[in-house]
Formats: C-alpha cells, sequence, structure tokens
C-alpha cells in the first residue's frame, strides 16, 4: 500500500491566485530540493527545522480525511510536490468527487491528473518546459527590482496568455520599492499581471486547525 511523506494536512481557504476564498483542504508534502532563502514552509526540508518524526500516510487515509472536510478544493503543496508521483493520490481524490489544484514550482514533471496547476518558478531550479505550458496562472515572488523583469526574459510570450500574480515576498510585503514595482506593472499591462496577497495570514485562518503547523518563514527568522 503506497505512502506519502507528508509533512501537515489542515482545513482552510484558498488565499493566493484565481481561487482566492474558496475552502480548501490542503495536504502539504514533505521534501524539496528549491532550497528558497526565503522560504515560508522551511520545515519540508530545512535541517534547523525538519520535525523528528515524518509521517507517511496512505492514499486512502489522505482521501478519507479530505472527503470528511467536504471542501471546495483539496491542494497538493508543499515543499515540491512534484518530487512525489502524485497519480495514485488525483485518481482517487477525483474518484471521490473532489476537485483538485496543485501549487509547484515547475521544476520537475507533474505526474497526476489536475484540475488545476499554479506554477511559481525559482531561480533556484528553473521551470521545465512541460510545466509552464500547464500552468493555469502563474505566482511570481517579487523580492527584489529585478524579478519580474528577470521572468520576462526567462519565460516571456510563454505566460502572456495566462493570469500572473505578482506576490511580495512576505518579509518585504510593506517594502514602498517592491510594492511599487508590482503597482506599475498591474497598471502597465505589459501581461495579464495582478497584484497578489497571501490573504490567508491576515485571517490567521491557517492557524484555527489544530493540524496546521506553525508557518516558519527564513527571512523574517533571520531578521529576529
Amino acid at each position: 500500500m503506497k505512502r506519502l511523506p507528508i509533512y501537515e494536512t489542515f482545513f482552510s481557504w484558498q488565499g493566493e491566485g484565481c481561487h482566492m476564498g474558496k475552502s480548501a483542504f490542503f495536504i502539504r508534502l514533505f521534501g524539496c530540493p528549491v532550497h528558497c532563502p526565503w522560504c515560508d514552509s522551511a520545515g519540508t526540508w530545512h535541517p534547523g527545522h525538519i520535525p523528528e518524526r515524518i509521517e507517511k500516510r496512505t492514499i486512502e487515509e489522505l482521501v478519507a480525511e479530505a472527503t470528511e472536510q467536504k471542501p471546495q478544493l483539496v491542494i497538493i503543496t508543499g515543499g515540491e510536490p512534484c518530487i512525489h508521483d502524485l497519480s495514485g493520490l488525483t485518481d482517487a481524490l477525483q474518484n471521490a468527487d473532489m476537485t483538485v489544484h496543485l501549487e509547484t514550482s515547475g521544476a520537475f514533471p507533474v505526474q497526476g491528473t489536475f484540475d488545476w496547476i499554479t506554477v511559481s518558478p525559482k531561480v533556484w531550479k528553473k521551470p521545465i518546459q512541460s510545466c509552464i505550458e500547464q500552468a493555469d496562472e502563474f505566482k511570481l515572488i517579487v523580492d527584489s527590482s529585478e524579478a519580474v523583469s528577470l521572468w520576462e526574459q526567462e519565460i516571456g510570450k510563454q505566460f502572456i496568455d495566462r493570469p500572473i500574480w505578482l506576490h511580495p515576498e512576505w518579509s518585504k510585503r510593506a517594502d514602498p520599492k517592491i510594492l511599487g514595482l508590482i503597482n506599475a506593472c498591474v497598471k502597465e499591462g505589459k501581461h495579464l499581471y495582478r497584484a497578489g496577497y497571501q490573504l490567508h495570514k491576515l485571517y490567521r485562518v491557517d492557524e484555527e486547525d489544530v493540524r496546521s503547523k506553525p508557518t516558519v518563514n527564513l527571512t523574517e527568522n533571520a531578521h529576529r
């Protein structure tokens, strides 16, 4: 019986992107080789934050837990979920009449069938062509004044017909330069840019589920 390494599962709502505000059951898988220096899910990979015990759970257990919540969406995330073969999990969830979304860096092939794919590319391990083509939306983390132009050069016309959310990196969410850049990109209308935010953090909704682990943001921890 196949088991997947799970960092956490919890019931919340989607705080980002085109499906913002919809109730969502999150399945956060353990493991990530991308290692973003400002990662806010560092417990999935960082030696200083990995839990002592990594739980491995069967697909049947995960589907039963998700079904009990009756969410509008099931969101599979990480870490980097695509380092795992997700086909058995997505098949089982969809057979249970669940709508299944994926959040990935796009650096690894997608194994599984999804109703929606969000690709958030990272410079530390760049996205592969198949993931760029499969993406329904992009989420760019804006952590510097060059972040947007970098991805315009890297991906360019390939994402021109899909929504591109510009999120301030969380530790810079009040930085006037970062916010000003996002404002200018949206108003310029060069691509389908949209101003993004992690709205769930303002509501603290994830924390209402005792299964949700505390957020660990590497950059903010370093500033403390």
